[in-house]
Parts: C-alpha cells; structure tokens; sequence
C-alpha cells in the first residue's frame, strides 16, 4: 500500500470514530495530506510547536499545556 492510501485509511477510520464520539456527521480531516522532511533541529522544534499551537488557533484552549492529547503538558509538568 502507497503512503497515500496508508493515509486516507487511518483518516477514514479515526474520522469516523471522532466523529462517533463527538456526535456529529460529516468532514473531519482536510481532503490532502503533505509530508514534510524535517531538515535540523531548528526545524524540529518550529514544527513541533506549530503542531502544540493547533488547539490554541481553533479556540479549544488557551495555552498549549492544557490540551489534553498533546505533550507540551508533560514538558511542562516534568520541568517543575
């Protein structure tokens, strides 16, 4: 199987279950998919915090240790 059907598989799957548990129908995950080589450390770390920031942007929290499902909370709670 190519990358793209790999893919389009998990995102059908977990769109459907996010979906389940959200009690909602309809479009969950952007229609494409784009990989990206991580090329230094630098880059690394802009990306990860890019990621972290997601919730942040869409309104669902409002700093990036109180998402749940990410790791910035246990950065932080271990540099305590």
């Amino acid at each position: 199987m190519r990358w793209g059907g790999i893919v389009s598989s998990w995102k059908r799957f977990s769109a459907r279950m996010a979906n389940r548990l959200l009690k909602r129908s309809g479009s969950f995950w952007q229609d494409d998919y784009w990989d990206t080589y991580i090329r230094n450390e630098r880059h690394l770390a802009s990306t990860i915090a890019y990621i972290e920031n997601n919730p942040v942007k869409a309104g669902l929290v409002k700093e990036v240790a109180e998402w749940p499902w990410g790791h910035a909370r246990l950065r932080i709670i271990k540099h305590l």
